[in-house]
């Protein structure tokens, strides 16, 4: 438990440094090429639901690897709730899988946030999921195409509702 706990640590610390001319609106997202397959998971939400990867083909997914104590991770969540509003008539879809936490912890915390976010929250609370994706730091986010093919990645914070990455998300919509 303590090696995981200084592994995610050790995330945290590399996911500040990346975020650092994101948070600052100098990045968007970056292009995956070639796109790859993304790994299939299974979790469950906050209302304990079970959701699989799989459930999401043919849409756009934005899958982001976050954790309530990641500063970065707090700043950038009001962001993606607004992305959600500006893409909720299209076929996207946005999951944040929250690394290692409990109920209890996410829950005070989302209760904080303006706006209250009303995307799928899922857990994976002994980091499986995490370790089977290609994450480096937290936070980590990556978007799918409707094939199910990670197409856009960013390591570090990212206001989401950026024109810029708007349109990067919209694009794939496109396609």
């Amino acid at each position: 438990m303590r090696s995981r706990i200084h592994q995610l640590t050790a995330m945290v610390l590399i996911g500040l440094l990346s975020a650092l001319p994101a948070m600052a609106g100098l990045a968007g997202l970056d292009p995956v090429l070639p796109r790859t397959e993304a790994p299939a998971f299974t979790l469950k939400d906050l209302e304990g639901t079970t959701h699989s990867l799989s459930d999401y083909r043919g849409k756009v997914v934005l899958i982001n690897f976050w954790a309530t104590w990641c500063p970065p991770c707090r700043k950038e969540m009001p962001s993606m709730e607004n992305l959600r509003m500006a893409l909720e008539d299209e076929d996207f879809t946005l999951l944040a899988l929250n690394v290692g936490e409990n109920a209890g912890a996410v829950f005070s915390f989302l209760s904080l946030l303006d706006p209250e976010p009303h995307f799928t929250i899922l857990f994976d609370q002994d980091s499986a999921v995490l370790n089977d994706w290609p994450v480096r730091g937290l936070p980590t986010t990556y978007v799918l195409d409707r094939q199910g093919r990670i197409a856009l990645r960013a390591v570090g914070g990212r206001h989401f509702d950026d024109p810029a990455i708007i349109a990067q998300i919209r694009e794939l919509l496109a396609e």
